[in-house]
């Protein structure tokens, strides 16, 4: 077997990765014989190996950038014990990470602490997304989080005022503090992977008539923060927006080659800076979206197969229901069960069975053909495998190191 690589969006890697693999090959073999017309008795026993869990709707942040922002806020949050009996339904089936992501800001659960707790207590893999503004509930739980969880921080500037203006607040907190906080938990437990997000915003997006503040012009400065506060990454990602009607996440739709054009030179220039001032204590990532977008190959991700496979391999758990991608959070076409659909045996049985269906009738090639999928290649990489005459004992398995999907 060989390691690993440290390749945070090589997906087909870490599908074939020694705990996960037999679950890849089953899969493969049953969309064989859904192809060839055999009788079957549906979708393999496994659940999905990862899932993203909206612990609410709820957030203090006002973000005008934020995709989820028509799902944020409804009062709606899932309960203490759904959670514990869903992620014990799900590990029997399989699961091994869980990102506390997504729809609001997982900070203000009331129950966030015991969350973690009962999560970890599991052996679960743990990552964390979050606006900051509640770090000193993240530190109460921090040496609970081992080698290869992580905590990464939704920021999307480098000075204050541009901060301000990008997450609007709805209490008193700054940049500055949110920046410190973080450095106190990496020192207190510095096996976390501590990341610095950044979603890149660029002139000329505007959204419901207002021009979002553009951040390229600090990107190099986020960087020079990042190692300033005791960051392991800074993860650049590109702007995405919901269309109207479909609620579906796009960028650049429909393609202006122009603009495309100036925006990739400005934000390329930033990057290099960037790359230049960085040092060895701190990793650059582009999102898989960002670097097709930098080589000129983005809507070669609007391209996907008829068939969603990775579907099947991970899911998002959220206060509104179960759904197949984290796209499609909040889209009827991905919504797959209720809330409650992993809570037993049963229902989960169940909702598997929506989950079967789905990947059966779900059409990506048409529904997603304006989303740059963060799945796509791996989508790509199964189809082939399964068209192709390869028995699925040559997939080559590499050794466990990263279950987040």
């Amino acid at each position: 077997m060989k390691k690993l690589q440290e390749k945070e969006h090589d997906f087909s890697a870490k599908l074939r990765q020694k705990s996960v693999v037999e679950n890849l090959r089953q899969y493969i073999a049953w969309q064989r014989a859904v192809r060839r017309s055999e009788p079957s008795s549906g979708l393999p026993a496994f659940g999905p190996v990862s899932i993203n869990l909206d612990l609410t709707s709820a957030c203090n942040f006002r973000c005008p950038h934020c995709v989820d922002s028509g799902i944020i806020n409804t009062g709606e949050a899932l309960t203490l014990d759904v959670i514990k009996q869903s992620i014990d339904t799900l590990q029997e089936k399989g699961l091994l990470s869980v990102i506390l992501i997504g729809g609001g800001e997982p900070t203000v659960h009331r129950d966030f602490e015991e969350i973690v707790r009962f999560v970890r207590s599991r052996g679960l893999q743990v990552g964390i997304a979050t606006n900051g503004s509640r770090l000193a509930r993240v530190e109460k739980v921090a040496d609970l989080l081992k080698e290869g969880d992580w905590l990464r921080l939704s920021l999307d500037a480098a000075r204050e005022d541009t901060f301000q203006k990008a997450h609007c607040p709805t209490s008193k907190i700054t940049l500055e503090r949110i920046l410190q906080d973080a450095q106190r938990i990496k020192k207190a437990n510095p096996l976390i992977s501590l990341g610095y997000s950044y979603v890149i915003v660029w002139e000329g997006i505007v959204l419901g008539g207002r021009e979002l503040v553009s951040n390229v012009g600090e990107i190099s400065e986020a960087v020079s923060k990042a190692g300033e506060y005791s960051f392991d990454y800074v993860s650049f990602k590109p702007c995405l927006l919901r269309l109207e009607g479909s609620r579906k996440e796009s960028l650049f739709d429909p393609p202006d080659p122009d603009r495309e054009a100036r925006v990739v030179a400005g934000i390329g220039e930033m990057l290099g800076q960037a790359e230049a001032a960085a040092g060895p204590e701190v990793k650059i990532l582009k999102s898989v979206n960002l670097q097709a977008m930098m080589e000129g190959r983005l809507h070669e991700l609007k391209r996907q197969p008829v068939t969603c496979h990775s579907q099947f391999f991970r899911t998002v758990l959220a206060p509104s229901g179960i759904f197949h991608c984290p796209a499609f959070r909040g889209v009827p076409q991905g919504r797959i069960a209720d809330h409650d659909g992993y809570l037993d045996a049963g229902r989960f049985a169940r909702t598997q069975a929506h989950l079967d269906t789905s990947i059966r009738t779900f059409d990506a090639c048409r529904e997603c053909n304006v989303v740059v999928c963060f799945y796509h290649h791996v989508n790509w990489w199964i189809e082939r495998f399964i068209e192709s005459s390869r028995d699925v004992s040559e997939i080559e398995v590499v050794q466990d190191n990263n279950f987040f999907l």
